[in-house]
Order: structure tokens, then sequence, then C-alpha cells
């Protein structure tokens, strides 16, 4: 629990304050004088007695009862320093900068596991160790520059990493990015990135909590309260971006060498941050840029007038934005006429809107007062003005400020003369606004946001019974009575067809015809009672189409007797599946469980090159329609789906169905650790599952990996 000791004392010990500013002890003790803490200011020492003007305590038995406890000496002093601390001086709050516990050895992960049970046991709050520190409105508890300003709508910063931290800092400050909090967790022995969290929604105040939250994490230790807590604070308003880490097998052992934790699978990290809401960043530049988008009016649509006066940015740009599934719509008509009219020969309304090098303030008001009232096609405005050293831009900048404040369509200034007009920017910023020096991270980085999800919503769904027939209806019901009944019966392992066509069929998945048959002739009568064509598969190996185990369209009795005796001839055949043969479009759905998130179902074009194209969307159960949705319409193969080239496409709605069907499935049955439906076969009326496999795992690890969203 994070308590007001920490957040907000009446006064701070740092133990192994010093004059050498250059260590840890001694720069977090100046900092917290220079930043005017209104408390007092205690430092243990015992070699000095006077540590930067204060007297020195040579214990911290001497010390009178103290809130908050920063502690900066070697790990295998910090639990007799913690105990004295917290069972006799009435220290809730505790700091500890110091390495060497959990993150290098054994014997520190017991340190710091003693020094969590101290605490524990007097109702104290811990960040660290490991860490650079805490800061906020009232101290300074950092040991590192800068101190960002401040501000109690600013940033709430939450990193798990104390070095990448001062990095992120560095970028966003010179972006003029103010911050209300920075917590560096460390090693999070006690407080984590979930419990910053969580704290940051239990005291969410709409008149005075910060809007704007940036994480960097290594490790999700609890996703279900990160996915509770964060889409909670998302949907009161809250915008929050997140780099996550060690996505790559070496970043992931990296992160697990830096931490001591191991790093979060990365698929579902991204379903996770997805469902919640979060802008998924990967670079200190790129979470920096999405901050600053943050401090801007939302973006209703994706229509992107850009105006500039240097025709390369506003070329990169224009194609960063149209990669990124944005828009720059052309402008012509009237409207466009009396624009120009205005500008100096040479200048293009078209959009981008080019004003040339000799553009001025004058003109940029007339520019961007089209674009709010005379273009229905614009959504928002991007100004790209630099400067080439040669005038002032001072009643440029003037005018940005003024306009975004005016403007019902955000503005977003992009502005890379960094060197060039280096005072009049500082200006721009102290006024308030945040600025981006790179148009295609700016670019990148307003397609990501544009691109994320709101926070998933549950939907109430009706009670699931046994029932309907309408196989591809949302009205259709899971029959959890048949799925126990089937998973309750089956031992660990994957299900034999018959039992994995009857749980389809029990979840309102619609399969095609088919018989399992360990005879010819048992086969010959099946295929004709079907009727030609036919598939045939083989049983028993899981990728059957390796080994030469299936055929398609197979039109009379004597292939029908061919191919059986082939394909019993294969390794670990037990017997063969036969199929009506259908045709559609190749789709795949499947699912994936993992300890810590649950399930992670997975949906996109299916068929033998599933694995080379990996066009595949990913959620985590549950799935509503409106993931569903988002899911389909995020694949790159989309205008398939659609159809394109007077190719009929997929009933997406269908699609849909399937996806939500199986995330059902899931719910009733947590036993199954994985599946395939694949391919599953769309035509504009209906989806039908072809081939499928389930593989049921232990009940044990079922129940711990349940996810829920409330």
């Amino acid at each position: 629990m994070i308590n007001a000791k920490l957040l907000n004392p009446k006064n701070i010990v740092v133990v192994g304050g010093s004059d050498d500013i250059t260590k840890a002890g001694g720069k977090v003790l100046k900092n917290l004088l220079n930043g005017g803490f209104p408390g007092d200011i205690y430092v243990v020492n015992p070699k000095a007695p006077v540590v930067q003007g204060l007297t020195a305590f040579a214990d911290v038995s001497l010390l009178p009862r103290t809130d908050l406890a920063v502690i900066a000496v070697a790990a295998r002093y910090c639990p007799g320093i913690v105990r004295t601390l917290a069972t006799e001086k009435g220290t809730g709050g505790f700091i500890i900068l110091s390495a060497g516990f959990g993150e290098e050895n054994g014997e520190g992960a017991a340190l710091e596991k003693e020094i969590v049970e101290i605490i524990n046991s007097t109702g104290g709050t811990l960040i660290g160790p490991n860490c650079i520190g805490f800061l906020n409105n009232n101290y300074h508890g950092v040991f590192t520059e800068p101190i960002p300003r401040l501000s109690p709508k600013g940033i709430d910063f939450i990193s798990g990493s104390g070095a990448t931290a001062v990095f992120i800092l560095e970028t966003a400050i010179t972006g003029g990015l103010p911050f209300s909090t920075v917590w560096s967790v460390g090693n999070s022995a006690q407080t984590g990135v979930e419990d910053v969290l969580e704290h940051l929604d239990v005291t969410f105040d709409p008149l005075t909590s910060s809007r704007i939250i940036l994480l960097y994490i290594e490790n999700i230790a609890d996703p279900q309260r990160f996915l509770k807590n964060s889409s909670s604070l998302i949907r009161k308003g809250c915008r929050i971006a997140a780099i996550k880490a060690g996505s790559s097998e070496a970043g992931s052992r990296a992160a697990s060498s830096h931490t001591g934790a191991m790093a979060s699978p990365d698929t579902a990290v991204d379903a996770l941050l997805r469902k919640a809401g979060v802008v998924r960043c990967y670079s200190r530049a790129d979470l920096a840029a999405v901050a600053a988008l943050f401090t801007y009016k939302p973006l209703k649509g994706r229509r992107i007038a850009i105006v500039t006066h240097a025709g390369g940015p506003a070329v990169m740009l224009t194609d960063a934005l149209s990669e990124g599934g944005m828009e720059i719509p052309s402008l012509s008509g009237p409207a466009a006429d009396r624009l120009l009219e205005k500008l100096f020969p040479g200048s293009s309304v078209a959009n981008p809107i080019d004003f040339l090098a000799t553009g001025t303030a004058e003109q940029l008001g007339h520019i961007i007062d089209a674009c709010e009232n005379d273009f229905d096609e614009i959504d928002a405005i991007a100004v790209i003005f630099g400067s080439p050293g040669l005038f002032p831009v001072d009643d440029v900048y003037s005018l940005l400020h003024d306009k975004i404040r005016s403007c019902r369509k955000p503005i977003y200034p992009v502005l890379p003369s960094v060197i060039n007009v280096k005072r009049e920017i500082a200006e721009f910023i102290a006024h308030g606004n945040a600025i981006f020096t790179d148009e295609v991270l700016f670019g990148r980085a307003l397609c990501r946001v544009n691109a994320t999800p709101a926070p998933a919503v549950p939907e109430k769904r009706e009670d699931v019974t046994a029932g309907s027939s309408d196989l591809n209806g949302r009205s259709s019901r899971t029959d959890i009575r048949v799925i126990r009944e089937v998973i309750d019966g089956a031992g660990e392992g994957y299900l034999p067809p018959e039992k994995v066509t009857i749980l389809l069929k029990a979840t309102g998945i619609e399969t095609v015809p088919e018989s399992v048959v360990t005879s010819i002739e048992a086969a010959v009568r099946s295929a004709a009672s079907m009727g030609y064509p036919v598939v045939m598969k083989v049983v028993g190996p899981v990728h059957k189409s390796d080994i030469g185990g299936v055929t398609l369209n197979i039109g009379n009795e004597e292939r029908v007797r061919e191919e059986y005796t082939r394909m019993m001839s294969l390794p670990e055949v037990t017997a063969i599946l036969i199929q009506k043969m259908i045709s559609g479009s190749e789709l795949f759905c499947g699912a994936t469980r993992d300890g810590r998130f649950g399930h992670l179902v997975m949906a996109g074009m299916g068929g033998i090159f599933i694995e080379v194209f990996r066009d595949v969307a990913t959620a985590l159960v549950p799935v509503s329609e409106q993931e569903a949705r988002s899911m389909i319409r995020s694949l790159k193969s989309y205008k398939i789906i659609k159809g394109v080239r007077g190719a009929g496409g997929v009933n997406e709605e269908a699609f849909t169905r399937v996806i939500t069907a199986l995330s059902d499935l899931l719910a009733a049955a947590p036993e199954i650790a994985e599946m395939d439906i694949n391919p599953l076969l769309g035509t504009p009326d209906r989806i039908v599952a072809v081939d499928a496999r389930i593989r049921v795992g232990s009940q044990q690890s079922a129940v711990s990996s349940q996810i829920r969203q409330e």
C-alpha cells in the first residue's frame, strides 16, 4: 500500500548522505536541499559531523521520528537500518537506492526478502531497491539529473529501469513535457508497476490528477491487475503509453539479467496492452512523441492537413502518415482557390499546403483558419516550420501558440530547427507547448495513437446454456454441459477428431460433414454418402500436410481406395478422416494458454502459409465482439476479407462470431492448452471449420492462468 509518508512526508532522512555529490547519497541529498522541501532533512553519516551544511547523525538509532528514509549504503547494512527505522522511528516510507539485491544473486535476494518482510509488518511502503528514487511536487528524492519541470497536471511516469528513466526524462524534457511524479521501482521488491497503477486508479481525482501516464516495463508480474487498473484509468479520461522491452529472446535475456525477473511473452503483452487501450511504444523518442500528442486535443478522424514551408519534410510526413493508415485529402474548389490567392506565387494548397520558405506568419494564419473553418475534409493540422537562420520566427511561433488554443481541430507543431531558433523554441515550450522535432517520428506516433482502440468493455452476455443450433448466429449458446463432459473425460494431450467436432458444435462453430474410418469399405461408404468430391486426411500426426497426409478433391471410389491404402502406410497414422469437399477463403483461428496471461486468441488468414505471412491478430480471453471486429480489421489481409477484384470476400460478422465463440469455449474449458482451427473456409454467407486440433493440459495450470476483466 502506497502511503502518505512516501508521498508527502513531514521529514526525510538520507542514510549514507555525504558531501560527495558524485555518489548517490550525496547527490540525492543535494537534490532534496535544492528542491525546496519544506520539512526537516536529516542525514546519517558516521564519518562526518556535518554534511552539506547539515549536522549529521552517526547512527539511525540517534534520529528523531522520521517519515521517509532514502537509503544509499551497501546492501548488507540495509536490513538492520530498515528494522530500526520501521520499528523505532515510525518511518513509513523507504526509498532504497542501493544495488546488490535480487538482481545480483541469491544472497542479495534474501536481503531483499528480509527488508520487505520488515516493512510489510509495519505497514510501510518501499520503492526499490536498485532504483534512482522517487520525486513529486513535494520533494526530489532521486540521485539523478535532470529534474523535470513539475506540475500537478504533468505526467505520471513509472519505470522499471533507473537509467532508462533518466534517458526518457531527458528526451521528454527537450520536447517540453512537464511531470507530476517519477516512480523508479527498480527491483519492485514490494511496489511494482501494477501497484503504482492501482494507486493512481484508486486515488484518481478528476479535478487534480494527471491525465497522462508513461510506463517503461520489462516484466508484467500481474497482468490481471495491470489490465483492470490501466483500462479503468483510461475510461476515467487518462491516456497511457508504454514501452515493454524484452520482446526478443536476447532482449528477454537482457531484461532477466537486469532486473532478476523473467520478461513477459511479447505476443501476450501486445494483446494485453491493446485490450487495456494502452499505446505501445518502442523507443524513448517514440514514447516522448506519443506523450506530446497526449497533451493536444484528441484527434477525431484520420484526415490530416500538412502545412509546410519546406517540401522534403512534408513528403516524408505524408509517407509516414499514409503508411500508418491516415489520409492526406486533396484540397480543391473555391475555398482552396481563395486560400491560394492569399499566398505568394508558387505556393500550393493541394495538401501538403506549401507556402514556401518566404511564407509569413500572416499567411500561416490564413492557412490554419481555412483548415479550421473551410475544409470539412480536414480533422487535424500538422505544421512544419523550421528556419535556415536568416530571420527570427517569433511571430510564427506566437501565432501557433494562439491557434493551438483557439482552434477546435488539433494543431501539431513540428519544429525541426533546434539549433537555429533554439531561443524561440525554448520560449514556445515555456508557454506550455510540447513540440515534435522529427516529422516521421511524429507521423508514426500519431498513427500508433490513432490505431490503439479504446479499452475493451466486457459484454453483458446471455447465459451460456444448452440450446441453439444456429451455428453462426450470436444468439447461439455455448453448451457448457457438453463441453465439460468432453473435457472432464479427456486426459492430457490431443483430443481425437470426433471429440474436437463435438466441442466446436457445442460452442456454435459450424463444421464440415466428416467421419473417421478404419477400413477401406467404410471409407468408400462414407465418401459415397457425403457425395463427391471429398477430402481425406490422416488421423494421428499433428502436421498432416508435412507427411503428405491430406488429399483434396477426391472424385471417385477408386481414388478413395488408393488414398486410403497410401495414407494408412504413413508413420503414426491410426485412422482416416473423410470430409465433404467445400471451397472458400482460408482463414485461421486458434489459441494458446500462458501461465500468467491466460488464453491468447489468434485470428487471421489461414492455410499452409500461415507461418510464412504471419498476418495474425491477437487478443486475450474474454474477447468481446468489439475486440473481435478490431482484430479482423487490423489484419494486413483485411482487403481480402472484404473482397477484392470481384471476389466475394468473407462474411465479417460470421468471422467475428467464430472468434467470440472460441473465446467462450476457452472460458468454459480453461484446461485447453492450445488449439488451431486451420483452415476455416469463409464465404460471403458462412464460415465453416474444416480442420482443427485441440490439446488439453493440466487442470492446475488452467486455474492459475485465467485472466478476468472487471
